[in-house]
């Protein structure tokens, strides 16, 4: 039955994604308003298909919603959460590898959008790209979504943050509301999607101005919050 789920999911998403994809550029042409409601298409698309195909569904524990444009701060393991957080999260300015705005068609509408584009070489140009670009969705009133680990990482692992965390933090000097997030239990990197419940939590928000270390543990701990909880959960 799981395989059979998987399958059907990858011929209905898969394949109704390519148009949908293909057809961002047309709608990025009208304007940025136009970009979003046909993102929050494709997202949609992709969380009827992963609850009613999969099984997938989501849980969100703790405040969602910020005051005023904020930095999240995200857990990273798997494709789930980086479509389902841009429609929850009310369009925040998403920090993407270069490599992803470099897909023809895709990439120039992702840019369109308000992605800011990030360099993983960390080089001192590329940094003060990626802010300028961030202070231009702050202008927009936008928040800022990044994966401070820098990439997908599978349950249990618990990377270091890059940098380019740290260099938002402390030049735009607003607060950062990390999240937690388990989403490679039922989307692993390898293997069958499974059916399951992915949770989302939202941690306290860390206000602007720590010392980067603390800032940076902070973090840490914090989007890891849920790995925590099940290395210490009882087993037997």
């Amino acid at each position: 039955m799981i395989m059979m789920r998987n399958l059907l999911f990858t011929v209905i998403f898969y394949g109704g994604s390519v148009p949908i994809v293909l057809t961002s550029a047309i709608s990025a042409l009208f304007g940025w308003k136009a970009m979003v409601a046909h993102t929050h298409f494709w997202t949609r698309f992709h969380g009827w298909t992963t609850r009613h195909i999969l099984g997938i569904d989501r849980r969100i524990e703790g405040q969602c919603f910020a005051d005023g444009p904020v930095i999240y701060a995200a857990k990273h393991q798997a494709m789930y959460e980086t479509l389902e957080l841009g429609r929850m999260l009310h369009n925040p300015a998403i920090v993407m590898k270069q490599e992803l705005t470099d897909i023809p068609v895709w990439g120039w509408a992702a840019k369109r959008y308000g992605v800011i584009v990030v360099d993983r070489e960390a080089s001192a140009g590329a940094l003060r790209r990626m802010l300028r670009e961030a202070r231009v969705a702050l202008a927009a009133g936008r928040s800022i979504l990044i994966f401070p680990e820098g990439t997908r990482v599978t349950p249990g692992e618990q990377p270091e943050l890059k940098a380019g965390f740290a260099g938002l933090y402390q030049l735009l000097k607003i607060p950062v509301v990390p999240i937690a997030i388990d989403s490679g239990l039922v989307w692993p990197r390898q293997g069958p999607h499974l059916p399951g419940t992915v949770t989302f939590r939202f941690g306290t928000p860390i206000p602007p101005g720590l010392p980067r270390a603390e800032a940076e543990a902070r973090v840490h701990a914090a989007i890891n919050a849920l790995e925590q909880d099940q290395a210490m959960a009882p087993r037997g």
